[in-house]
């Protein structure tokens, strides 16, 4: 399993990255990726990332199309 984030900033960084999740979750339905789960956390005061956990197999399709910015 592998994870990648999308990390987000600032006052509004929960809020960005909750929207930035459906749009994520709308690219896995729509590229047919199962396996994969998704959510937002947080590393602290002004900070919100939206992540998607799944399989390595999937790292080529996700990494073109949405460029995370760090990966676990």
């Amino acid at each position: 399993m592998k994870t990648w984030y999308w990390d987000f900033a600032g006052p509004t960084a929960e809020g960005t990255a909750r929207h930035f999740r459906v749009h994520l979750d709308e690219f896995l339905a729509r590229e047919g990726i199962s396996g994969c789960e998704t959510g937002v956390e947080s590393l602290g005061p002004n900070h919100a990332a939206a992540f998607c956990r799944g399989p390595e197999a999937h790292a080529e399709a996700i990494e073109r199309a949405l460029r995370p910015r760090r990966s676990a």
